[in-house]
C-alpha cells in the first residue's frame, strides 16, 4: 500500500497512542519515530508491532511518528491501520470487526 498523504489517527489520552504517517521516497524505506511513556520498558515491542503491522498492511516507505501514552498492542494496530488507511484514502470496504490480518 502506498502512503499518497498525511494522516493522524489516535489521541493523546492515556493508554491511547497518536500515530501520524507521511509519504516517502520510493525506496526509503520505513523512517520510525518513537515518544513513549514507557519507553524503556516496551519501546522494543512498540517498534515490532509497528513494524509487523505496516508489512501486513503491505507499506514500505513511510514516516510514522507514535506518540505512545501507554497503549496496548491491539491499539496501536488498530491506529497505525487507521492512519494508514486515512493515508491511502481507503474508506470503502474495509474489513471491520477485526478481520484485518
Amino acid at each position: 500500500m502506498i502512503i499518497q498523504k498525511n494522516a493522524v489517527a489516535g489521541t493523546l489520552e492515556s493508554s491511547d497512542a497518536m500515530i501520524m504517517v507521511e509519504p516517502a521516497e520510493a525506496g526509503e524505506g520505513i523512517d520510525f519515530e518513537l515518544d513513549s511513556v514507557v519507553i524503556h520498558q516496551f519501546g522494543n515491542q512498540i517498534r515490532r508491532v509497528t513494524f509487523q503491522t505496516l508489512e501486513r498492511l503491505g507499506v514500505k516507505d513511510v514516516h510514522i511518528r507514535v506518540i505512545d501514552k501507554g497503549a496496548l498492542d491491539c491499539t496501536l494496530k488498530a491506529r497505525i491501520e487507521c492512519a494508514v488507511y486515512r493515508s491511502a484514502e481507503i474508506s470503502d470496504g474495509l474489513p471491520w470487526g477485526g478481520a484485518i490480518q
